[in-house]
């Protein structure tokens, strides 16, 4: 007996749909999907949770010294002539950034294996591409998800049966997190 369902899929075919609906569990909150489906996502969405709830205070804050652009009113880059040539203003700015120890950079890696990247594009300028920007989603499993759960054992998602689909008559479910 197989340790996994085969969901009627390559190898291949398979891996890819169960990080796609992963990643868009984690990114939305919840999917609907087939049964079948949601308890093969369930078990790997739980595995990196618990990656995160473990990892999550495992960083350090260190002071660091950045040039960042100088900008104008409109958003823009201010330019000064030096030699004859416009050259951009930088300004060095003080801050303050989470610096990973080394266990958690690894859940991070683990996470990014079987993460797909996620473009997040704003309602209010849809299809604009210049305002589109990357979700960092293992950043929000241990930012917002991982003290969500902190002190639960287990048990982060939950699979709530919807009922048949008209196309073929399978069981359609909501996975959610808890």
């Amino acid at each position: 007996m197989a340790g996994y369902r085969k969901l009627g899929k390559t190898s291949s075919q398979r891996k890819a749909l169960l990080r796609n609906q992963v990643t868009a569990l984690l990114h939305n909150g919840k999917i609907v999907t087939t049964e079948a489906r949601a308890k093969e996502v369930r078990k790997i969405a739980e595995g990196l949770i618990a990656l995160a709830v473990r990892e999550k205070d495992n960083y350090e804050t260190v002071k660091v010294t950045a040039k960042v652009a100088r900008k104008d009113k409109d958003g823009k880059r201010v330019k000064e002539v030096v030699n004859g040539k416009k050259v951009t203003v930088y300004d060095e700015v003080e801050k303050e950034i989470k610096k990973d120890k080394p266990s958690r950079l690894h859940a991070r890696r683990q996470m990014l294996k079987v993460l797909y990247p996620v473009k997040e594009v704003p309602t209010a300028a849809a299809g604009r591409k210049r305002n589109t920007k990357m979700a960092d989603i293992p950043a929000k499993l241990f930012d917002e998800v991982a003290p969500k759960y902190a002190n639960r054992n287990g048990g982060y998602t939950r699979i709530v049966k919807i009922g048949l689909r008209k196309g073929d008559g399978a069981m359609e479910v909501l996975l959610e997190l808890v």
